[in-house]
């Protein structure tokens, strides 16, 4: 059978545990074929960034066009932005973007700011399901989501900006919260204990974005990828790659 088509926009992580590379990993696990537009070429490892080059909002565009307009792509998950011209690009082809799925990108695993608020606020509007982690929640909204209760009450209020579904990362308490049609339900799940957690964000919204693709409707998709993401820390966890918090194991 002919595998569902999934697209990333996303930034490169020249260590190869998060964006671009995580997302390719990911489809490819989930048994959908991957595409790419690159946003962005970053130096980075383990440790963190050294350097990032944005590419131009015309090269994006061109790149975007050149996949929609040869592949009849199922699902798109959107990651760093990094330029507010490139989200006025991709909010512009917005029709065009099946089940799209927003991982609203600011800081790196490491700690390194990636993309500014500036850059993710023109597509919050626009998605299936938007991801931010409860910080990326926070800054979004300018207000403290810490506790679960605050990251229900925050997916609450980025829901009414537009997205059909909203789901707040907080994998440090192995919670997320899921706000869609109106209702709010609370995802626990058990801790894996790793330091081996670098692209366990882009991974999350890129599957999520592949099991759209495979049928799935929001909830499913959600719980299916929160479980695979939890398979691909614990495959992960006695790997000694880099001296800094090493990748998922995408194929576990």
């Amino acid at each position: 059978m002919t595998p569902p088509v999934v697209l990333t926009i996303a930034g490169s992580d020249s260590g190869g545990g998060a964006g671009i590379q995580a997302d390719l990993k990911t489809f490819a696990a989930l048994g959908a074929y991957g595409v790419s537009v690159v946003t962005a070429i970053t130096a980075q490892n383990t440790l963190g960034v050294t350097a990032i080059h944005s590419v131009p909002a015309d090269i994006v565009a061109a790149q975007l066009d050149a996949v929609l307009d040869d592949f009849e792509v199922a699902a798109v998950k959107v990651g760093m932005v990094g330029d507010p011209a490139v989200a006025a690009v991709i909010a512009e082809r917005a029709p065009r973007l099946p089940n799209l799925v927003v991982d609203p990108v600011l800081v790196a695993t490491s700690g390194s700011r990636l993309s500014g608020v500036a850059a993710v606020e023109p597509l919050v509007a626009y998605p299936r399901v938007l991801t931010p982690n409860r910080h990326e929640a926070g800054a979004l909204l300018e207000a403290r989501v810490e506790t679960a209760e605050e990251m229900a009450r925050a997916a609450a209020a980025l829901a009414s900006r537009g997205p059909e579904a909203v789901v707040v990362t907080g994998s440090e308490l192995a919670v997320d919260v899921l706000h869609t049609s109106g209702r709010t339900e609370t995802l626990r799940g058990e801790p894996v204990p790793t330091a081996n957690n670098h692209g366990s964000g882009c991974t999350f919204s890129s599957a999520i974005a592949a099991r759209l693709a495979l049928g799935d409707d929001v909830a499913a998709a959600v719980r299916n990828a929160k479980s695979y993401v939890a398979r691909a820390l614990a495959g992960g966890r006695d790997w000694k790659l880099g001296a800094g918090p090493g990748p998922l194991h995408h194929f576990a």
